[in-house]
């Protein structure tokens, strides 16, 4: 999905103007996945194309089986 963002913005300003945790996010910026640590250091330019991958915890066992049994 498209959205406009502010002018000027690093990686890492994207990623706190959306309120996502960097450290749970991985970004990959015109094909190309980024370290973390350059997060704040990558500007995001007009005509990138990034996708963002959100981790999300939680869900616990997920084999189906009873822990009764």
């Amino acid at each position: 999905e498209g959205r406009a963002i502010p002018a000027g913005l690093s990686v890492m300003d994207l990623l706190e103007h959306l309120s996502l945790q960097p450290s749970l996010v991985v970004v990959e910026r015109n094909g190309d996945i980024l370290r973390r640590d350059s997060y704040p250091e990558v500007p995001v330019v007009s005509g990138d194309v990034l996708e963002l991958v959100h981790f999300v915890g939680g869900g616990g066992d997920s084999s189906g089986r009873d822990e009764g049994t």
